[in-house]
């Protein structure tokens, strides 16, 4: 049998929502810009990211990749909040919402599309920002390093999904695009901002003595910061100057632990945001 007949779910339906939403946001020029944007930085980045130790110049794929973490880190969920958060609740206050309803299509196939068209989008901005400039520097780089290269623009549309994913949920529990757009921008000032200073506080007021054991764990709860471990643990000069090296243990730093993490985050929001809008 089919997953389509057992699960009564018209992919083809999904597929063309998710067309819809992805070639608008080519329309608008909003997949050119990011991509324009992250070309922008990752250049720049590449060639000044060694400019605080006097030398300018590419300096080796690990230097790149650690200061482009640092920026994507700050860029990609903000960029994902901003452009699912009114998925669901724009629809609803263009008056839409009822009319697309009224079709032959099921609530989780329209939460599902638009999720995958957004997301499509949001994959092809990295891909092409980032991937120009692997590109022009995979004549001073060997196959290894950009194996290692692709993997940290991978786990990139990984994290946005993520935060993507609680962009639609958050679209689905609002009730106008106001509250939605405060509620997207507070997640990304936790995530992003608040959560890593509010566990680096706890264990400076306990003095390490509670909640060391259970540190790196909580980092779990965080998907910047699976990201960040995932680009960062197996690079060895890098990982101790992140300080990684003596609070996060090598048997948690398996990437296909910390992959299925990342898909969790993926999954978890939106499966509320299904039940949610049912």
């Amino acid at each position: 049998l089919r997953i389509s007949q057992i699960t009564n779910i018209e992919w083809h339906q999904i597929g063309v929502i998710a067309s819809k939403e992805f070639w608008d946001r080519i329309r608008n020029r909003w997949v050119l810009a990011v991509a324009a944007v992250f070309t922008a930085f990752a250049l720049v980045i590449a060639y000044f990211g060694a400019a605080q130790q006097g030398t300018v110049g590419f300096h080796g794929i690990e230097v790149t990749i650690a200061s482009l973490v640092s920026l994507v880190i700050y860029l990609i969920p903000l960029i994902s909040l901003i452009l699912g958060y009114d998925a669901i609740v724009g629809e609803r206050e263009r008056g839409s919402l009822d009319l697309l309803l009224s079709m032959p299509i099921t609530r989780f196939e329209l939460l599902f599309g638009k999720f995958c068209g957004l997301s499509g989008a949001l994959a092809f901005s990295t891909l092409a920002g980032f991937g120009l400039v692997g590109l022009l520097l995979s004549y001073q780089v060997d196959t290894s390093s950009l194996l290692h290269y692709a993997g940290f623009m991978f786990s990139a549309i990984l994290m946005g999904m993520a935060f993507l994913s609680m962009a639609v949920a958050v679209s689905v529990i609002a009730t106008d695009r106001t509250s939605a757009s405060g509620i997207a921008i507070a997640l990304w000032f936790f995530f992003v901002l608040v959560f890593d200073l509010l566990l680096l506080g706890a264990l400076v007021v306990t003095g390490g003595e509670y909640g060391g054991d259970i540190f790196p764990y909580l980092l779990f709860l965080n998907p910047a910061d699976i990201f960040r471990i995932l680009n960062i643990f197996g690079m060895e000069d890098v990982k101790s100057l992140y300080g990684l090296a003596t609070v996060f243990p090598e048997n948690l730093a398996n990437p296909w632990l910390l992959g299925a993490a990342m898909l969790m985050w993926i999954v978890a929001p939106l499966g509320f945001a299904s039940w949610r809008f049912k």
